[in-house]
C-alpha cells in the first residue's frame, strides 16, 4: 500500500533529524551562513521569534524588570574571577586578540602584530562577569536593591556540531541578571522566572514541559542552583527550554558586589541569571510539526491567516481582489489572544497549488481561498494547519470572521493537547537496571534515534551513576521534578535509599 505524498522527504518516520533539516529549509525559516555554524534567519522565521520576544518582554516588565544593554566584549581578565564558571565556557570561547589589521604583502589581510590587545576580549558567551562589574559599581547600600534587568542580545558559543537553531557559535536570546539584598529574596526571583518560562512554553507555545532542579552534574558552571524546563519534541529527546539560576554570592564575591547591609555591616549581594533563547523556534518546530512541514501555534505565528485569491480569469480580479481587501480588514477588526488578527493575503502570480502548499509548509495556522464562486456563494473556503491538508470547510464569509478568534484558540489548544498527549504516552516509571537500560536501547540498529522517551526513576544522588549511565547510553538527568507525589524509594543502579524520582532522557 502507497503512502499519501508528503510536502517533506524523508518523513519524520525515517529519518527524524534530516526531517527537521528539511522543514527548516521549506519553511523558508533560516539557513547556514558562509560563517561555519552561524545561521541566517530568514523574516518568517524571525517573525517567530519577534512574537516570542514580544510576548517574554512584557512578562518580564510585568515582574518588574527593565530592560538594558551590556558589551559584546568580555575582558578575559573578568571571566577568570569565578573558576567554576570560566572552566565550563573556556573551551567556547571566541576571543579578540588584535584591533587592527594590515597588508600582509600578498595582497591579504593579517592582524597587524602593532595592534595586540593588552588584554585578549571573548565574546560574550554569556554576561555574568561583565554585568556584575558593572553592579559593583551601582550598588553602594541596601537602597540600591534589587536590581532587576534583563536584555535582549546575541552571545557567541563555539559550536562544533552546529545544528540551525539548536545549536549554533552565535544565538539571539534575552539574558536576566538580579541582584537582591538576601538569599530568600533571590531564590524567590529564580523561582519565579522559572514559572514565567513555564507559562510561555504552556500558553504561547503549546508546549507542556517538566519543571524543577538540575542535577550537580548539569548545573550551570558557577550557580549553587540551576532550575529549568524541560520539553519533549517527536523523536522522544529532551530540549532544555529555558533556565532560571540562582548565582548565590558567587558571582558578587568575584566581582566586588558589595553593599552597606541594614545592620551598617558589608555584605556581598545575592544574584541570579535566567534565560531563553532561538532554541525555542528549534523546539516548536520539533513539538508540533508533521510530514508536510511546521505546524505554528496561533499565538506566536508570523501570521493567523493567508488569504488567497482565486483569479480564473482576468475580468474576475476586480472582484476578487475586492472582497479579500475587504476580507482581510474585517479580520483585522477581530482580535485573538487580546490582539488583532494578523493577515497576510498572497496575491502573487502562482499557481493555486503551489501558493497553497507554500503556506502549509510554512506553518500558517489558518488558509482562506476566496474566488468568483465564493463570491457568488458569500462564502469562504478555510482550512487549518492542524487538520490534514486536503481539509476544507465552506463557511459563510460572516460566519468565519466572526469565529476566526475561537478557531485559532481551538487550534492552538489542539497543539497542546497534542503534544501533552505525546509527552504522556512516552513518560514512565522505571523500577529496574535492566529495565532502564532497555529503554533506552534502539531496537532498530538502522534507528538509532528511536529509543523509549522520558523515564521517571529513582536515583540516589550519585555523581558516579550519573557519569556512568551517560557513558554507557548518551542519557542524562533532565531535571529532578518539583512536583510532589513520587515518593521515596530505592535507586535501581545502586540498591540505595532515594528520596524522589528523577527525568531521564536523551537530549539535544
Amino acid at each position: 500500500m502507497s503512502q499519501p505524498q508528503t510536502a517533506i522527504t524523508p518523513r519524520r518516520a525515517e529519518d527524524f533529524p534530516e526531517w527537521y533539516q528539511q522543514v527548516v529549509r521549506a519553511a523558508d525559516l533560516a539557513e547556514n551562513s558562509d560563517v561555519r555554524g552561524c545561521m541566517v534567519i530568514k523574516p518568517w522565521g524571525y517573525g517567530i521569534w519577534e512574537n516570542m520576544q514580544r510576548v517574554l518582554d512584557g512578562m518580564f516588565k510585568a515582574t518588574g524588570h527593565k530592560n538594558a544593554y551590556f558589551p559584546l566584549f568580555i575582558p578575559l581578565s573578568y571571566l577568570a574571577k569565578e573558576a567554576e564558571h570560566v572552566e565550563g565556557f573556556a573551551k567556547e570561547c571566541a576571543v579578540v586578540t588584535h584591533h587592527r589589521l594590515e597588508g600582509d604583502g600578498q595582497g591579504g589581510l593579517r592582524p597587524a602584530p602593532g595592534a595586540k590587545l593588552t588584554e585578549p576580549l571573548v565574546v560574550r558567551p554569556t554576561s555574568e562577569t561583565i554585568i556584575g562589574a558593572t553592579y559593583a559599581k551601582w550598588v553602594q547600600s541596601y537602597r540600591d536593591l534589587p536590581i532587576l534587568i534583563n536584555q535582549w542580545a546575541n552571545v557567541v558559543r563555539w559550536e562544533m556540531r552546529p545544528r540551525v537553531f539548536l545549536r549554533t557559535a552565535e544565538f539571539l536570546w534575552q539574558e536576566g541578571h538580579t541582584a537582591h539584598e538576601t538569599e530568600s529574596e533571590a531564590r524567590a526571583e529564580t523561582e519565579q522566572m522559572l514559572r514565567v518560562y513555564e507559562t510561555f512554553a504552556r500558553d504561547y507555545l503549546a508546549i507542556p514541559v517538566f519543571v524543577g532542579e538540575k542535577s550537580e552534574a548539569e548545573r550551570f558552571p558557577g550557580a549553587v542552583q540551576t532550575l529549568c524546563i524541560e520539553a519533549m519534541v517527536q523523536d522522544r529527546k529532551a530540549i532544555q527550554a529555558g533556565t532560571s539560576h540562582f548565582l548565590g554570592q558567587n558571582f558578587a564575591k568575584a566581582s566586588g558586589i558589595e553593599f552597606l547591609s541594614r545592620n551598617n555591616t558589608r555584605e556581598h549581594a545575592w544574584t541570579t541569571s535566567w534565560g531563553v533563547s532561538t532554541r525555542l523556534i528549534g523546539t516548536l518546530i520539533m513539538a508540533h510539526g508533521d510530514d508536510d512541514g511546521i505546524i505554528l501555534p496561533p499565538r506566536v505565528a508570523p501570521a493567523h491567516v493567508v488569504i488567497m485569491p482565486v483569479i480564473p480569469k482576468p475580468e474576475a480580479r476586480v472582484a476578487v481582489m475586492e472582497a479579500v481587501e475587504k476580507l482581510a480588514a474585517a479580520l483585522r477588526a477581530q482580535s485573538f489572544a487580546g490582539e488583532p488578527i494578523r493577515v497576510e493575503v498572497d496575491a502573487r502570480d502562482i499557481g493555486g497549488g503551489a501558493k497553497s502548499w507554500e503556506w502549509v509548509k510554512k506553518g500558517v495556522p489558518v488558509r482562506v481561498e476566496i474566488g468568483p464562486r465564493d463570491l457568488e456563494k458569500g462564502s469562504v473556503a478555510v482550512a487549518r494547519r492542524d487538520r490534514g491538508v486536503k481539509e476544507k470547510e465552506f463557511l459563510a464569509t460572516d460566519v468565519f470572521v466572526s469565529g476566526a478568534g475561537a478557531m485559532l484558540e481551538s487550534i492552538q489548544q489542539v497543539l497542546l493537547e497534542r503534544a501533552t498527549a505525546l509527552r504522556d504516552a512516552h513518560t514512565v516509571e522505571i523500577n529496574s537496571r535492566e529495565e532502564f537500560y532497555a529503554f533506552f536501547t534502539p531496537k532498530n540498529a538502522e534507528r538509532p534515534e528511536v529509543h523509549g522517551g522520558f523515564a521517571l526513576v529513582h536515583w540516589n544522588g550519585s555523581r558516579e551513576v550519573e557519569e556512568k549511565i551517560k557513558e554507557d547510553l548518551k542519557v542524562t538527568i533532565r531535571c529532578i521534578p518539583h512536583v510532589e507525589g513520587s515518593g521515596p524509594g530505592i535507586c535501581p543502579f545502586t540498591g540505595e535509599p532515594s528520596t524522589r524520582r528523577v527525568v531521564f532522557a536523551k537530549s539535544y
